[in-house]
């Protein structure tokens, strides 16, 4: 009797090398303001320049993609070497950010799109060039990408995430529902050390206030006693 052999689940990536330091610190910002954010969740995994193997007959010389920048929910949040959908319960990612270059913005705007729109079936894809800025995202209705409206600040709405996405600083950055920007870890401990450098002000400024008041409160007692006048009394 043959021997079955199953496929490894742990296949090594095998991305080429990004296009410029740009598109790194893009994606390295995306991961580092998402996991910040995620910090206590555990059902997500987020990754960067990272292969997806997706072979209907799980063989990992066919059909695989690389997004610069991809996040599937309701998984673990852990480790891979890449991300192979027949080890992971048939998961597709369900958000797709592809950072345009001049030698792959042709695939991105149109085989990868195909491809993330049909097979993929990626609810949320969007594309950015860290270079000229340019910024679109689709959103998957009945199986079809149609393009997102923007808001007033020009930010995209990613139902995926719950976030806006929008560009900050000449970067791709999240944005809360609420609008406001998703912190780097650095970002996040400068204002919290902002915020409590300002209380610490605020807390010596009312200290000294308020010993400048029982320094002048002392002074006018004792004054009144050398009037012969009894503070109590009054």
């Amino acid at each position: 009797m043959d021997e079955i052999v199953v496929p490894p689940s742990d296949l090594p990536s095998n991305e080429p090398p990004l296009e410029s330091s740009l598109h790194l610190q893009q994606i390295l910002l995306l991961m580092s303001c998402l996991n910040w954010l995620w910090k206590d969740r555990q059902d997500y995994f987020c990754a960067g320049n990272l292969t997806i193997y997706y072979s209907p007959r799980q063989l990992k010389s066919e059909y695989f993609r690389g997004p610069d920048f991809f996040v599937v929910r309701g998984t673990t949040n852990q480790p891979r070497k890449s991300w192979v959908v027949w080890s992971e319960e048939g998961k597709y990612p369900n958000l797709i950010i592809e950072l345009l270059s001049d030698s792959t913005a042709k695939t991105d705007r149109e085989l990868k799109k195909e491809i993330y729109q049909n097979t993929f079936r990626t609810p949320d894809y969007f594309w950015f060039d860290p270079h000229s800025l340019e910024f679109q995202g689709f959103h998957l209705v009945d199986g079809v990408y149609h393009p997102l409206e923007a808001n007033a600040q020009g930010w995209l709405w990613s139902q995926q995430l719950g976030l806006y996405l929008g560009i900050h600083q000449e970067r791709l950055r999240f944005f809360s529902p609420e609008e406001t920007l998703v912190p780097t870890p650095e970002e996040a401990a400068e204002a919290e050390f902002q915020r409590a450098e300002t209380e610490h002000q605020r807390a010596e400024t009312e200290r000294q206030r308020a010993e400048t008041e029982r320094q002048t409160n002392a002074k006018l007692v004792a004054k009144l006693r050398e009037l012969g006048i009894d503070p109590e009394t009054l």
